[in-house]
């Protein structure tokens, strides 16, 4: 069974058992995260690229068939899959190291189907193996929300020392990130959608030194904060609370218009930035790491057939840490 978009719903449909070609895997899917880039392929925020798409790009599954070419894996081996599926190697970007950026990339659960399904084609080259002690379950989360935040959290990190680090959107990626960053001696201050107790509990409980609401100062500057909430208006409320020479990364895909502010938010040489996508070598980098530093998410599972309810659930902030599917 797969679970396509239709009308800004997900829709089960049952199709054969897809081939895979050459230098593809076909996974057998064992579990796949809820992320908020999901939401925004079934709200349109991401313009459509396939008709009917397939979401989901947490994958966690194991080879079932393989293609012509395919050397590197086998069938029962477990890999994860994540958004990047597919890049062209020859742009200035790929040739750079850069292939988040390549203009020809393809996505998991945006240009190509992803795991919101029992079986999904995978490029073997784009497929990583997953620590043998985390679950299935617990390894879903880290091949988006963990990877990004990895991602955005060296970038806040390049050229600056960052003792008082700022957390903003207490979802997925923060609750991962925030167990790297205090396990590497930074205080992590979590800003919460106002009103949400859960979430600054779960802040609390990880370490954070504070935990408030988005819209409220830190009770001292900060050295850097990283954007998780896709909302624009955080953006001066982030840089007001850096220090000069601080950095703001914006972590989202997709976020609503940043509204006007006066240049003294940016003087001060702060940075403002964003992080796009995410490498083969940000997993390859990332996961050992994540294992040594006890990076463990905090999950609800749901049925693959309530895949709708998870991501509703996503979008009210009913849940805390990371919603997985399990087919």
């Amino acid at each position: 069974m797969t679970l396509r978009v239709s009308g800004g719903r997900l829709v089960p449909e049952v199709r054969p058992d897809p081939a895979p070609a050459a230098g593809q895997v076909r996974l057998r899917v064992s579990a796949c995260g809820v992320c908020r880039t999901d939401l925004h392929v079934l709200d349109g925020d991401l313009p459509a690229r396939r008709p009917a798409i397939v979401p989901g790009h947490e994958i966690v599954g194991v080879v079932e068939a393989i293609g012509a070419d395919v050397t590197e894996v086998r069938v029962g081996d477990r890999l994860g899959a994540a958004w990047l599926a597919w890049t062209c190697g020859q742009c200035r970007y790929c040739r750079e190291g850069r292939e988040n950026l390549c203009d020809r990339a393809e996505f998991h659960g945006w240009t190509r189907d992803g795991g919101y399904a029992d079986q999904v084609i995978v490029e073997a080259r784009y497929g990583f193996p997953l620590p043998p002690r985390l679950t299935d379950t617990e390894c879903a989360p880290l091949l988006c929300a963990g990877l990004i935040g990895f991602r955005a959290w060296r970038a806040a990190c390049a050229d600056r020392r960052v003792d008082a680090l700022g957390l903003y959107g207490f979802g997925a990626a923060a609750h991962l990130l925030a167990q790297l960053a205090i396990w590497r001696g930074q205080r992590v201050f979590a800003f919460v959608r106002p009103g949400d107790d859960a979430a600054a509990a779960l802040a609390r409980d990880l370490g954070c030194v504070w935990a408030g609401p988005s819209d409220a100062p830190p009770p001292e500057p900060l050295d850097a904060a990283i954007l998780f909430a896709p909302v624009g208006e955080l953006v001066p409320l982030a840089l007001a609370a850096v220090r000069k020479g601080g950095a703001v990364i914006c972590g989202g895909i997709h976020m609503s218009d940043i509204p006007a502010m006066p240049y003294e938010r940016l003087w001060g040489e702060r940075v403002l930035a964003s992080v796009a996508n995410l490498t083969r070598q940000d997993a390859l980098e990332y996961l050992p790491v994540a294992l040594e530093a006890g990076v463990r998410p905090h999950t609800v599972e749901y049925p693959l057939e309530r895949a709708n309810e998870a991501l509703a659930d996503l979008r009210h902030g009913r849940f805390t840490g990371a919603a997985v599917l399990v087919p």
